[in-house]
């Protein structure tokens, strides 16, 4: 029998339409707009705003959008899967209200949690459901509202983050494209570095938590950013040995959104050159499990069938990865 993979054959995302620029961060904490942009590449970021406005608000645009644009029936979804660190509450799953949402009434769904690994997790599983021949059509979903968890009295961290979403549609395929290779890793010695201290069953929220900011996120950046150039470029260039690839056999590295310099020197370790990278931080920040998805969204028309791509990414755990695909469809 020929070997079933998993090829994303559509994608879209979605974000909100205030934009935080720099200049209006300047009014809130100690900072410039130089300061910013030279440090992390980001000139502004999307904010969801409203109330009871949660991820699966932004989830279900861009699921929404994508069955639209890929001519899909929501009742022929076998499976959503959302990676979120954002949820809109901890139970139900976000999945589970994405897919209300979007009439997805015959598919199953739940919640990853990788932070900004989240994507590559659930996009590895989504492929695994795939591969095994049971399922059809796989949603993966990476939503994140970011200012829902972010001190905007913190200037390390309120920099950095915006809210958005990203959604793939997974399909089967016996061609020589889609997800070809995939390395995922975690290390929970860093949870001291970046991690949100309250609000779980170990220390659930009460007025001194709120009082002390403990549901806020925080990190340690020095030691985040160091422990993410090595090991996000680790990953990305032992998937490209493995599949003996170079640096000129890459079309695109598509890489978190975290910080430019982070992705510079993952760049840099797999010999591809700044017009191979997929970059816009500066417009949206750091939105998490959104990141690469909205990336993918943003280039779409760039990409081409048989494109091979390298997605890497590195979050809060720490939770790192790097997934070798082949693109499956010309630009539209």
């Amino acid at each position: 029998m020929d070997k079933i993979r998993a090829m994303i054959t559509g994608i879209q995302g979605y974000v909100p339409d205030y934009i935080l620029t720099n200049k209006e961060l300047e009014k809130l904490v100690e900072t410039n707009d130089e300061w910013i942009v030279s440090r992390t590449g980001i000139k502004e970021r999307r904010i969801l705003k409203g109330e009871d406005q949660g991820s699966s608000v932004m989830g279900a645009a861009a699921v929404k959008g994508l069955l639209e644009k890929t001519g899909t029936d929501p009742l022929d979804i076998d499976l959503i899967i959302c990676a979120t660190v954002t949820p809109d509450m901890p139970f139900p799953a976000t999945g589970n209200i994405i897919a209300d949402k979007v009439g997805a009434k015959n598919s199953y769904s739940f919640d990853v949690g990788a932070a900004c690994s989240g994507f590559l997790f659930a996009l590895n599983m989504g492929s695994q459901y795939i591969q095994t021949g049971t399922h059809k059509k796989v949603i993966v979903v990476g939503a994140d509202k970011m200012s829902s968890i972010v001190d905007y009295t913190d200037r390390t961290t309120c920099i950095l983050f915006g809210d958005g979403a990203g959604a793939v549609l997974l399909e089967p395929t016996t061609e020589d494209i889609g997800i070809m290779d995939t390395i995922l890793r975690s290390d929970g010695s860093g949870a001291p570095y970046l991690h949100m201290k309250a609000g779980g069953s170990a220390r659930p929220a009460t007025v001194d938590t709120v009082m002390a900011k403990e549901h806020f996120a925080y990190q340690e950046g020095s030691t985040v950013f160091k422990f993410a150039v090595t090991n996000m470029a680790d990953v990305s260039a032992k998937v490209m040995e493995r599949n003996g690839l170079q640096g000129e056999d890459i079309a695109w590295l598509v890489p978190h959104q975290a910080n430019k310099r982070i992705i510079d020197a993952t760049a840099n370790r797999m010999g591809i050159g700044p017009e191979k990278v997929m970059m816009n931080i500066e417009k949206y920040g750091n939105t998490t499990a959104a990141t690469i998805p909205l990336c993918l969204w943003d280039y779409e028309k760039q990409l081409k069938k048989g494109d091979n791509l390298i997605l890497a990414a590195f979050g809060g755990g720490f939770t790192w990865g790097a997934i070798y695909l082949k693109w499956a469809y010309d630009p539209k």
